[in-house]
């Protein structure tokens, strides 16, 4: 894995309403929740065969949270939403190409 691609630290901001990645190249990347859970990857979310969005973003609450948030090998993270969303595996090169602050 790319250094640019590979965390050096994973967690909450200091506020506890984001969840930051500090990048082993020393870039940090802080992501809204909302934000991320609209752009889960997987089927449900993103048609398979074009990669065209089917996700309504007028069905995720606003105050949208991670519940809780796993590691996928040493290559992604999973969240259970609080809207009950779980299946979208966020791999590392994904988030950080989604980063707002990157």
């Amino acid at each position: 894995m790319r250094d640019e691609s590979t965390p050096a630290e994973i967690g909450p901001t200091e506020d506890g309403s984001e969840l930051r990645i500090r990048w082993r190249d020393g870039v940090v990347s802080d992501y809204p929740p909302r934000y991320l859970r609209l752009c889960c990857p997987c089927a449900a979310c993103v048609e398979e065969m074009s990669g065209r969005p089917i996700l309504d973003p007028a069905s995720v609450p606003l105050d949208v949270y991670p519940a809780r948030v796993e590691y996928v090998g040493d290559y992604a993270l999973r969240f259970d939403w609080s809207d009950g969303h779980r299946t979208g595996i966020y791999p590392f090169t994904y988030l950080r190409e989604l980063s707002p602050s990157s």
